[in-house]
């Protein structure tokens, strides 16, 4: 019942009639169902996270449509990663082919940090092929229990030295078609291998880091690892494809990190067309 001007307030309890409820909303002719409160258009805007101030009126680049914008612009990337990472390497300790081989099993799933907080132990146990071939599964399982996945993990390095003394004599190969068929091995760990251990570089290691960068960079769509690099090959020249994985990987967990990219702080910004847009 309305409440008239002449008797007691009304309590502060009690809800005041919306104006909704007083001025009910006209429906189209022909629409069904309950009003609802009309809405504005919305405004289409510009997202400028991670840019300075003085950034944020600039244009955001657009992403690279033609072989030849992609080129110009993976050299552009190239360059001044090098300038910003002088000392970009693989952060898996090793000392030799065997080792990093190891190391890199070890690393699926797992953080290089982690790893390296393991192998010690497992090289002072197994420092060859020889060695770790005749190792007792459950004593590895023991060894890098902590990276995860460590009875697949040791399953794969023990299977993975039988497999280099049985067809290489306990020497870490030099190819990609003899590094494959390895227990525990693909494509990734064969360019890694390649690339950190003999200086060859005959592909593109792509992780996780390398796949988000090139997606944001608008080098590539392409939905796979291995159609990734494809991508990127003829993009970088080729005596540069083992460094820029590092370059790519230093880049992707110190600035372009995953969930918040520090845009305002990267070398790249004016030319990515990702900036101020998280994926």
């Amino acid at each position: 019942m309305a409440q008239s001007r002449s008797g007691a307030r009304q309590p502060l309890s009690v809800t005041k009639p919306k104006l909704a409820a007083q001025k009910p909303v006209q429906q189209p002719a022909g629409t069904a169902g309950s009003a609802a409160a009309p809405t504005s258009p919305k405004r289409k805007t510009t997202r400028t996270y991670g840019l300075k101030p003085s950034q944020r009126a600039a244009p955001v680049a657009h992403s690279p449509r033609t072989m030849a914008e992609k080129r110009a612009l993976a050299l552009v990337v190239l360059e001044r990663l090098k300038a910003e990472y002088p000392d970009a390497h693989c952060e898996l300790d090793h000392r030799n082919a065997f080792e990093l081989l190891c190391a890199t099993i070890l690393s699926a799933q797992c953080t290089d940090a982690r790893v390296n907080m393991v192998t010690p132990e497992l090289f002072a146990r197994y420092p060859d092929a020889q060695a770790l071939r005749a190792a007792r599964l459950e004593d590895v399982e023991a060894i890098i229990r902590t990276t995860g996945f460590f009875r697949a993990k040791a399953k794969s390095l023990v299977g993975m030295a039988t497999a280099l003394v049985d067809r290489h004599g306990g020497a870490v190969p030099r190819t990609i078609a003899e590094l494959v068929p390895l227990p525990g091995v693909g494509r990734k760990t064969a360019n890694v291998i390649l690339g950190n251990a003999f200086d060859l570089n005959e592909g593109i290691v792509v992780d996780t880091h390398v796949q988000r960068l090139a997606r944001r960079f608008g080098l590539t769509r392409e939905p796979d690892p291995i159609g990734i690099e494809r991508a990127l090959m003829p993009l970088f020249p080729q005596q540069d494809w083992a460094l820029l994985s590092h370059l790519l990987i230093w880049h992707g967990r110190r600035t372009c990190t995953a969930r918040k990219p520090a845009c305002g702080a990267c070398v790249v910004q004016d030319v990515c067309p990702s900036a101020g847009r998280a994926d």
